[in-house]
């Protein structure tokens, strides 16, 4: 048996997929919390237990995987190629796609010649501006999708960074303003930052991809996009 074997390291989490003749046979998805060797060794080993004798070819990605790439010896292709490759073959149709991961946030055209944007360091909108507001609500990213699957209100709440979203949270928290309704509030806000900060005034037509781990993991996120 020849696997193909992807492990994506992000900032936040790690990721391992093994194919067989373009079959997925094994896929997983766990967050490193900082610790990324465990993490990876958790990984591969899981997947050899179920594939002892495989042999296989690797890549790596992600934006904590290179350092770890070149001491391993894996090729190392780069997230946003690696994600632009894969959406003209799985799905060649899209025009735009949209990728939030923990710190990071892509948004790819691929009409009218290719383009690729990525947010700065600034990790607002992202997986870890996330987890911070979660906890802000006294939740988790589970528990902020269900508050906001029951909202009423939008309020108005920056995402640029945590520290302007807290400053506009926490007096709707002390006024009495609904959790729920903050919660779909923050998730709208991400759409703006995402929006505004990687779209910059290009629109944003046609058929859409949603990718990355915060838009698949929460429904509620994913609505929020128009």
């Amino acid at each position: 048996m020849l696997l193909q074997i992807g492990l994506d390291i992000g900032s936040t989490t790690a990721k391992i997929i093994a194919m067989q003749r373009s079959e997925i046979v094994h896929e997983h998805y766990i967050r490193h919390y900082s610790d990324i060797q465990n993490a990876v060794l958790s990984l591969w080993e899981q997947l050899m237990r179920l594939h002892p004798d495989a042999e296989a070819t690797v890549c790596m990605s992600g934006s904590s995987g290179l350092s770890f790439s070149e001491l391993a010896g894996i090729p190392f292709l780069q997230e946003v190629v690696a994600c632009t490759k894969a959406v003209k073959l799985l799905a060649p149709e899209t025009d735009t796609a949209i990728e939030l991961g923990g710190e990071d946030a892509k948004i790819i055209y691929f009409r009218g010649g290719i383009e690729q944007r990525m947010n700065n360091a600034c990790a607002g909108g992202t997986g870890a501006f996330i987890d911070q507001m979660a906890a802000l609500l006294e939740t988790d990213p589970a528990g902020l999708n269900e508050l906001a699957s029951r909202y009423e209100t939008i309020y108005p709440i920056a995402s640029r960074c945590g520290v302007f979203a807290k400053t506009d949270i926490q007096p709707l928290l002390n006024e009495g303003a609904r959790r729920e309704d903050i919660a779909a509030s923050i998730f709208q806000a991400i759409v703006n930052q995402t929006i505004s900060g990687l779209a910059c005034g290009r629109p944003i037509r046609g058929k859409v991809a949603l990718l990355g781990g915060p838009l698949t993991f929460l429904p509620m996120l994913r609505e929020r996009f128009p």
